[in-house]
């Protein structure tokens, strides 16, 4: 072969190659660009079921009794009449007379 046909083939490759790979966007850019469109994709149906699911929970919070009366007893501590409510209190903090660290005030009297 002449170092004419070889320069020639040299520069069909190199053609090839910029034709595949070279510019601004080149063909790995482009996959590696559906890969994310492919996972934003995936983002964007995973907020959607959220959405939804947040607009049932509203609905119910709204018009559902039962789920009105669950929500007021356990977020706001409320109760009906006729009910007791019970708290207890941690080993520590019940006045046995031990001194309270964070005041330094001496419980006995």
């Amino acid at each position: 072969m002449t170092p004419a046909r070889w320069a020639a083939i040299a520069g069909l490759v190199f053609a090839l190659y910029f034709a595949l790979q070279g510019g601004e966007y080149g063909t790995l850019d482009l996959l590696q660009l559906r890969r994310e469109e492919a996972e934003e994709h995936a983002k964007v149906e995973q907020l959607h079921r959220m959405v939804d699911s947040l607009s049932r929970v509203a609905m119910d919070i709204e018009h559902n009794p039962r789920v009105q009366e669950r929500v007021a007893r356990e977020r706001f501590g409320m109760l009906k009449k006729g009910e007791f409510l019970y708290r207890l209190v941690p080993g520590g903090a019940s006045g046995s007379g031990e001194q309270d660290s964070s005041r330094g005030v001496n419980n006995e009297q």
